[in-house]
């Protein structure tokens, strides 16, 4: 039986587990995957943990998305770019890191909600792992700019200096606009706390929050009293990344919309 995991503190919350049943038994994989709570700073530990009980690949969620980079014997070109990693797999000597985030998405966007991202103007808000995991999926689907807000503009300085020319830091308090897409990749909303953006800058705009469910609602809420033109949560992203992921260990990519449509019912 193979063997996964998500990685990461809070995790108590996360559907991780029901989407990979979910993909299981739409592509006759038999699997195992579950929960397992790490802090911050014993990734290595769990890793190891992980392993002797017969893992194959673990998704790697917050805190531990950067910590997961030190733990990857070789990475893809998308983890490498991002400096973040996501998604590990045990390759025989060690783990492989990847980051299907971006792809994620990108897809949730473009096919799911019919965005076509190309030339749009789009505030980042946040420098994370997850900000990190998405900025270059979003360069090379062709946006026009990205803005990048975070309470600490000096570590968004180092990471945005890596991109290319459309890239830059925003200061949150000149925050102006107008923006297409306003991409929420703070883990603000787990703690029941909203990033300080103006809220002008929501007015017209699709607004997508990269966490889903309940610490997505204030976030959402907000937008869309602002006048945000359309909002989303990110159950879509964390189905989409989760099927690249599956693509990753299986060889395998399995039908996505049938598990959206399943866990946005229950949801209700």
């Amino acid at each position: 039986m193979n063997r996964y995991a998500v990685l990461g503190d809070p995790i108590e919350h996360s559907l991780s587990p029901r989407i990979h049943e979910h993909f299981g038994r739409l592509t006759g994989r038999s699997l195992v995957y579950e929960r397992r709570r790490v802090p911050a700073g014993t990734l290595a530990e769990a890793l190891k943990a992980l392993r002797e009980a017969g893992g194959q690949g673990a998704n790697i969620t917050v805190p531990l998305k950067i910590e997961a980079l030190g733990q990857a014997r070789s990475l893809s070109a998308r983890a490498r770019a991002a400096g973040a990693v996501n998604t590990l797999t045990w390759d025989g000597e060690g783990w492989a890191g990847d980051n299907t985030d971006g792809a994620g998405l990108v897809r949730d966007l473009e096919c799911n909600a019919g965005v076509s991202l190309r030339g749009l103007r789009v505030l980042l808000v946040g420098a994370g792992g997850a900000a990190q995991g998405v900025a270059g999926a979003l360069l090379e689907a062709g946006i026009a700019c990205l803005a990048v807000a975070n309470r600490t503009p000096e570590r968004a300085a180092q990471w945005v200096s890596g991109l290319d020319e459309r890239a830059r830091v925003a200061d949150y308090a000149a925050l102006t606009g107008p923006f297409d897409l306003v991409i929420n990749a703070t883990s603000a909303g787990l703690a029941g706390a909203l990033p300080p953006i103006p809220e002008p800058v929501f007015g017209g705009a699709i607004v997508y929050d990269l966490v889903y469910g309940p610490a997505a609602q204030a976030f959402c809420a907000l937008a869309r009293a602002c006048g945000a033109r359309m909002v989303f949560d990110g159950l879509g992203m964390l189905v989409e990344q989760a099927a690249e992921a599956f693509w990753v260990w299986h060889g395998l990519r399995p039908p996505t919309a049938p598990v959206l449509r399943a866990l946005r019912h229950e949801a209700r």
